[in-house]
């Protein structure tokens, strides 16, 4: 009685990252109702800095459009709008990319999709570059809501590009050949590549020669490149971002046919730490993506007065400077509290630069150096640490033991706690380790017959007798 989308089982909700989320809120942390509870280090949010947002707000209060001395009345946001969104917004959100960047490349309004949030943006633009049954590779590890995103509706098809720790888990000419290649064998046509830049979970953004190889590659196979930058405001450290837009710019490949197969998809959900306001964005310079997926959008708008209300913040010039600077410091030091503590225990994390989160690497911690291994391990530190982090696994991470850990959806004494939990856990798992070991190898030797010993003295003897000739 219902459609295949209803009862079909690809949305990846059994997922163990999604699984996670379930078991914290069942029991949930409180720092007065539940001190026992499981304190959520899954969800990649930006809290760190939200007391600047609510400080501006309070300092602009006609920001919302309902007072009479807003630009905007009432009845103007409330009545219909237009799918294409209002310009003022458009044209704040595109300078705030450039911002971002530097300025080092500008964007186009008229070259912008707004969308609600990220999530429909990278679905929209499967629709977009791909039919049903065509695939897209990407690198591994990668998020796992990409899954649901880009497959369950479009019907498209993900190939992984194997990634390892051997390098960083950077992207090689290799590695992309290789998946290109397994695709072609299990007869998918290839529609292109998309990449997250800062990566999602690694931490890390893409440097100039991975952008480069994956230009090239691009435009060697003819294929589209998906630049899902919605991390680009919280690079902390050192290497600085670099947009796709900017190689394409210093390529002096911005009026070329290569140019019309970049996309980039943006949002405010991480850099502003708005993820309840739904504010996504394609950028594209390709006329026709853009026109169909403004259609497209019409379907997940987003309300006239967050629009209203972003453009007045984003247009304000000296707040977002002051915001994507304390903002990046915020986080900078959140990432070293949580490695630095890590770091004690033994624990080592990819050298990260960028996000929310830090890629862990718990090997040591594994029974066994397999999946079921770090399954094992996750389930440990979720029941009994109450921690909710993500296994590597449910990322697609080629190699067992790594989790992604978030640090800045919560308060600094609730990551003091986390920590806490974490540390003991670890030097306790270690004791225990080392201790079956000692165990092992303290074991005395089991009881031999007298004739061994009697063997083994006749035997002395006579090398005693030998050597003294």
């Amino acid at each position: 009685m219902l459609s295949s989308m209803a009862t079909c089982n690809s949305h990846g909700q059994d997922s163990s990252y999604f699984l996670g989320w379930e078991e914290y809120e069942k029991n949930p942390y409180h720092p007065i109702n539940n001190l026992n509870g499981i304190i959520q280090m899954g969800l990649a949010e930006n809290q760190v800095s939200f007391d600047l947002l609510e400080s501006w707000l309070n300092n602009n209060p006609s920001a919302s459009g309902f007072t009479a001395q807003s630009n905007f009345g009432f009845k103007e946001i409330a009545l219909f709008q237009d799918y294409h969104g209002l310009p003022a917004f458009k044209k704040a959100l595109v300078d705030f990319m450039s911002e971002i960047r530097e300025n080092k490349v500008t964007f186009n309004p008229n070259n912008l999709v707004l969308t609600a949030g990220a999530t429909s943006a990278n679905e929209t633009l499967m629709f977009c570059l791909a039919d049903p049954g065509d695939a897209f590779l990407l690198p591994t590890p990668y998020y796992p809501g990409f899954d649901r995103d880009l497959k369950w509706r479009t019907g498209a098809e993900i190939v992984p590009i194997h990634c390892s720790s051997s390098n960083g888990f950077r992207i090689t000419e290799s590695a992309l050949e290789d998946a290109y290649q397994r695709a072609q064998k299990q007869n998918l046509k290839v529609k292109g590549v998309l990449v997250t830049n800062p990566s999602n979970p690694l931490g890390t953004s893409l440097s100039l020669h991975e952008l480069e190889l994956l230009v090239n590659f691009i435009s060697s196979k003819n294929l589209h490149l998906i630049s899902d930058e919605i991390y680009s405001g919280t690079v902390f450290s050192s290497p600085s971002f670099v947009s796709i837009m900017e190689v394409l710019k210093n390529k002096t490949l911005m009026d070329t046919d290569v140019a019309k197969q970049v996309h980039i998809v943006y949002s405010l959900s991480k850099d502003l730490g708005l993820p309840g306001f739904r504010i996504g964005a394609i950028y594209s310079n390709d006329d026709i993506v853009v026109s169909a997926a403004t259609k497209m959008s019409s379907f997940g708008l987003i309300s006239s007065q967050t629009q209203y209300l972003l453009s007045q913040i984003l247009s304000d010039k000296k707040f977002t400077k002051n915001y994507l600077t304390e903002n990046r410091r915020r986080l900078k030091q959140r990432h070293e509290m949580l490695e630095k503590t890590l770091q004690k225990s033994g624990i080592r994390c990819l050298k990260g630069n960028a996000g929310l989160f830090s890629w862990v690497d718990m090997r040591r911690l594994l029974s066994a150096q397999t999946f079921e291994g770090e399954m094992e391990l996750w389930k440990k530190i979720v029941y009994e640490v109450g921690l909710n982090i993500s296994p590597g696994s449910s990322c697609h991470c080629s190699e067992p033991g790594w989790f992604r850990v978030c640090f800045a959806n919560m308060s600094k004494e609730t990551l003091v706690l986390a920590m806490q939990r974490l540390s003991s856990f670890v030097e306790s798992t270690v004791k225990k380790t080392n201790h079956s070991r000692h165990n092992r190898n303290s074991r005395k030797p089991k009881s031999l017959p007298k004739w061994v010993f009697s063997l083994s003295s006749s035997f002395t003897t006579a090398r005693s007798g030998k050597n003294g000739s």
